[in-house]
């Protein structure tokens, strides 16, 4: 199963572009009231909601993967996205249409102005497009991927059968708090009493204080890492074999996605199956689980273009410091120094991180996303001592890294730039 990329933007994007303009609210009172107004689409399909600061996102997709191998008809929201915004909502892995989103957030829009309301957040009219598409798409099972934190994120209206909890590190500090024991306590806030929550604890601090708040709420918690046991063989482009033991049995998978971080999501992937497996969702069986991890793709993670002259490119959305850390320790284990076009937002935390990005590659392009919150390339330039250029139009920077490149160039930084020079590696491509 090959995720498919939203086509150019349309009505959909003029839409939610116009919502941008009211900015950020976190908080679960207005989606509420908006979604009793639709009836209440948020209960009407089961929910596996996933939290985490990095790999939520392929947690949630390889999830979906096995979903659809096991034959349920599922729907994966994610965010943000690449090129469209109607990668974000999909059914068996296939994006709505333009068309049919713009008619869900046009309803949003409606609804809200109906309650004498302010108009939806850009994330709260998606949030609930995504809830009324899937109940009308008569989806079996909705995976849904918190946009921001998790206690105050509108994905947590939903009252989820199963939680996960990926790795947990710092971002997003101006609005989760600046420790990771503050950010561990917004993720938290997806458990529910009763119902189990799978997570990944990559210290003992964070593994006692997850025990911890699981007590106090009442969620029985299952520790991935500790449960499950994984020996990556050798990442490359092509992927990579995987042997993991879990407390049910040993699997041989093939795993698309390379990275040794994409091992840790792929257990916590396995795991939720296993888990759904035991609570009434049978056909998450071995079968399903093999077939879904191999059939998983996830574009811009690690991603390999190859441009027809021998050379590549690797795109990767790394744009915190643990991504990043991720990514270094990907790019070291090459055989060359890939040359390098970086941008990022302004608000990105990751100076204390670019020295080691900046000694894993070779010449460097510094550009700016296409997004109003995107830092000057001026802001970066004092943490790469490579030959480096300065260019902030992403198309012309992409010309001038082609051109210092002979092997390979590594796009990372901003999920908005590697969005947009993958549209621009297709349109050269013809």
């Amino acid at each position: 199963m090959t995720r498919d990329i939203g086509s150019s933007a349309g009505r959909s994007d003029a839409l939610l572009s116009r919502l941008q303009l009211f900015g950020m609210r976190l908080g679960l009172d207005r989606i509420r009231r908006l979604l009793d107004a639709l009836d209440r689409p948020h209960l009407a399909v089961p929910v596996v909601l996933v939290a985490g600061t990095n790999g939520k996102g392929s947690t949630a997709a390889l999830l979906a993967s096995i979903s659809q191998a096991a034959g349920y008809r599922t729907g994966l929201y994610t965010s943000p996205h690449l090129e469209s915004p109607t990668e974000r909502l999909a059914i068996n892995q296939r994006p709505i249409p333009d068309r049919q989103l713009a008619e869900y957030l046009d309803r949003a829009i409606e609804s809200a102005a109906n309650l004498g309301s302010e108009p939806p957040t850009y994330f709260e009219a998606l949030t609930v497009a995504a809830f009324l598409y899937f109940r009308d798409q008569n989806a079996d099972l909705s995976i849904m991927e918190v946009g921001l934190g998790g206690r105050l994120d509108a994905t947590n209206v939903s009252e989820p059968i199963l939680s996960l909890i990926t790795s947990i590190s710092l971002d997003h500090e101006a609005h989760l708090g600046d420790s990771l024991e503050a950010i561990a306590g917004e993720k938290c806030g997806i458990m529910r009493r009763g119902t189990p929550v799978i997570a990944w604890p990559e210290t003992p601090a964070l593994e006692s204080l997850l025990q911890q708040i699981a007590s106090d709420k009442g969620a029985p918690l299952v520790l991935a890492n500790v449960s499950d046991t994984s020996a990556p063989g050798r990442s490359n482009a092509d992927g990579q074999h995987l042997q993991l033991q879990t407390q049910r049995q040993l699997y041989d998978l093939k795993l698309y996605l390379p990275g040794a971080h994409q091992a840790r999501n792929t257990c916590l992937a396995v795991c939720a199956a296993e888990v759904l497996a035991a609570n009434g969702w049978p056909a998450f069986d071995a079968r399903a689980i093999t077939t879904g991890i191999a059939k998983c793709r996830w574009p811009g993670r690690l991603e390999w273009i190859h441009l027809g002259d021998g050379r590549r490119v690797l795109l990767d959305v790394a744009h915190n410091r643990a991504g990043i850390e991720a990514l270094v320790s990907y790019v070291s284990g090459l055989d060359h120094r890939p040359s390098l076009l970086f941008g990022a937002l302004e608000e990105k935390t990751i100076d204390a991180t670019l020295p080691r990005l900046s000694e894993a590659v070779g010449s460097v392009v510094l550009t700016r996303p296409r997004n109003t919150r995107a830092a000057h390339p001026e802001r970066w330039r004092p943490f790469f001592t490579n030959s480096t250029t300065l260019e902030p139009d992403p198309s012309r920077a992409l010309e001038l890294a082609l051109d210092q490149t002979d092997n390979t160039l590594l796009v990372c930084g901003s999920t908005y730039l590697v969005g947009e020079i993958r549209r621009l590696l297709r349109e050269r491509a013809g």
